[in-house]
């Protein structure tokens, strides 16, 4: 297919969701909010609860509901598109083969787990309408900051310092008790949280990067750095250490109870978001475990330097044990300097020494971002006009590229040389 096929009429585009968890629920919100843009019209979810649950919030009849999307793509096509949100390591098949089945596609970052399996993905692609959600690049507050630059107003860039804060209890949350701990199971830390910010990056700059070069380990989580007085407990709700440990499962979840948050990350640990539904939980599933007695092997902290192929250079640190704020960015000019925090952003003019605020203004979190890149892929969708996506096939598979060369760089403490796409 070398061209992207028309689409009859103004009904709502409709959905096919791959994957109900978290990340596939909340994207669909959009379609709530908007039911006359976007339709779910079918889900393939295979456990039994969250597909019964996904079902009864968007309607959808058994028959159009499915276990494995293998039933799903067996059946004619169900829907205009199709939103893909499985784990890591279950992205590729599910975006061939649907891609060939002639389904337009939104597909969860990252891309997939290696540079082989991201290039068969860029090649179903062609033809269809095809986004990844690289959410960062659809906040107003980049929008702002991408506006600055491209307008000039702090001259020539020449170097970006770029920070990610993952924050101490979401990284215990997601990469030490959670499914993006253990890279086998899932992706390198680099590829699973921070490759929205290596992409964010490209789109700053706006330029090729060319060699990385990278540094990080995992120190902190470790057996080793158990406190004594945590014993031979392996879970928060046997140790005598808990009331005083920073990572205590029980204060972080329960807290957020308290506070009334039902929703992520807590209704990641369970669907029965009761006080004795989380407790139930933190007594035998994973996120009770002591951090320091899981099966998590990714990074904790990790820095990559860029060059790009413009002479701009920069810089990026991922730290797990931070306070969980937004990212935080510097972008040094010929004739100025924009500082930035996903909030606020300060221009500094050399040329006459002017300081100028920018409170962005308007929804700026990572849910209004959500809301903005679904909105962008279904209007590419109705309009067969891909320009709405500012997160595409090669651009991605080039950012892709660039994470596995730092990967690379890591374990082989070495320069690499970024491939062309």
């Amino acid at each position: 297919m070398n061209a992207i096929e028309g689409r009859s009429g103004d009904s709502p585009v409709t959905l096919a969701v791959i994957g109900a968890g978290s990340r596939g629920t909340g994207y669909c919100e959009y379609a709530i909010d908007n039911p006359q843009r976007a339709k779910v019209v079918a889900v393939a979810e295979p456990r039994d609860e969250h597909r019964r649950a996904f079902q009864k919030i968007h309607n959808i009849p058994d028959e159009m509901a499915f276990a494995d999307w293998r039933e799903l793509a067996a059946r004619p096509k169900l829907a205009d598109a199709a939103l893909i949100a499985t784990p890591d390591r279950q992205h590729v098949d599910p975006a061939v083969t649907l891609a060939g089945l002639n389904y337009d596609v939104l597909l969860e970052k990252p891309m997939a787990p290696s540079p082989e399996e991201c290039r068969r993905i860029t090649e179903a692609a062609e033809g269809i309408v095809f986004a990844v959600c690289h959410v960062l690049r659809y906040q107003r507050y980049t929008a702002v900051l991408k506006q600055l630059l491209d307008e000039g107003a702090i001259g020539q860039l020449q170097s970006v310092q770029h920070l990610e804060p993952v924050g101490y209890w979401h990284y215990a949350h997601s990469y030490v008790r959670g499914n993006w701990r253990n890279e086998a199971e899932a992706s390198p830390m680099l590829l699973a949280k921070s490759c929205h910010d290596i992409d964010l990056l490209r789109y700053l700059i706006g330029a090729r990067c060319t060699a990385v070069s990278s540094f990080g380990s995992l120190t902190h989580f470790t057996p080793e750095n158990k406190p004594a007085e945590a014993g031979s407990a392996t879970r928060c709700l046997e140790c005598k250490h808990e009331p005083d440990c920073t990572y205590s499962a029980p204060r972080f979840y329960l807290g957020r109870l308290e506070q009334g948050n039902r929703r992520w990350p807590v209704n990641v640990v369970t669907r029965d978001t009761t006080e004795g539904g989380v407790l139930a939980a933190l007594r035998t599933g994973p996120y009770g475990r002591c951090v320091y007695e899981c099966d998590n092997d990714v990074v904790d902290h990790q820095v990559v330097t860029l060059q790009y192929e413009t002479g701009v250079t920069a810089s990026f640190t991922m730290v797990g044990t931070s306070k969980a704020r937004h990212r935080e960015t510097v972008l040094f000019g010929s004739h100025g300097e924009l500082r930035g925090d996903g909030h606020h952003i300060t221009h500094v003019d050399f040329r006459t020494g002017a300081v100028t605020e920018h409170d962005v203004d308007g929804p700026t979190g990572t849910h209004s971002a959500d809301h903005t890149l679904v909105e962008a892929f279904v209007e590419a969708v109705r309009t067969r006009n891909p320009g709405t996506i500012l997160s595409g096939p090669a651009e991605t598979l080039e950012t892709h590229l660039t994470v596995f060369a730092a990967e690379q760089s890591r374990r082989e403490a070495r320069i690499v040389p970024v491939p062309q796409v």
